[in-house]
C-alpha cells in the first residue's frame, strides 16, 4: 500500500467516524460498567447475607443469586446506555436505574422471606426463584426506560 492509498483510507468518512466515535463509545462503556460495579457492591453491602463469602466457600446457590443480581442490574443499564445521548445522560439515568433496581431487589428479598437462609444453606431452587424475580423486575424497569 503506497502513501497516497493510506492517506486516502485514513481520510475516508468511515475511518474519521470511527476515530471520532470510538473514544465516545469507550467513555460511555466505562461509565456504564462503573455503574454496574457500584450497583453490585451496593447490593452486596445491603443484603442480609454475604454472597461473595458464600461463593468463595463454594455455595452454588449464592453464585446463582449473585449472577442474577449482575444480570438484573445490567439489563436496565444496557437499555439506559442505548437510549442516552451523552455521558451526563448515561450517568443520570444509570444512577436512577441502579437506585430503582436496588430498591426493587430489596422488595423482592422482603417479599420472598426465608430465601436468605435457604441460599446460605445452598438451596439452588431458592436462588433460581430469586433470580427469576430479579430478572423480571429488571425487564420491566428496562421497558419503562424506553417509554
Amino acid at each position: 500500500m503506497d502513501d497516497s492509498s493510506l492517506s486516502t483510507l485514513l481520510d475516508s468518512a468511515e475511518v474519521q467516524a470511527f476515530a471520532t466515535g470510538f473514544p465516545t463509545a469507550l467513555a460511555h462503556l466505562s461509565v456504564t460498567l462503573g455503574l454496574l460495579a457500584a450497583g453490585a457492591v451496593l447490593y452486596a453491602l445491603l443484603t442480609p447475607w454475604k454472597e461473595v463469602t458464600l461463593i468463595r466457600r463454594g455455595n452454588s446457590a449464592a453464585a446463582v443469586a449473585f449472577s442474577g443480581v449482575l444480570v438484573g442490574l445490567a439489563i436496565p443499564l444496557a437499555v439506559s446506555l442505548s437510549v442516552s445521548t451523552s455521558l451526563q445522560d448515561i450517568a443520570l439515568w444509570g444512577v436512577a436505574t441502579v437506585a430503582l433496581q436496588l430498591m426493587a431487589f430489596r422488595l423482592v428479598d422482603f417479599v420472598l422471606t426465608g430465601l436468605p437462609h435457604r441460599i446460605q444453606n445452598d438451596e439452588v431452587s431458592a436462588a433460581v426463584l430469586l433470580v427469576g424475580a430479579k430478572l423480571s423486575t429488571a425487564l420491566i424497569l428496562a421497558a419503562a426506560l424506553t417509554g
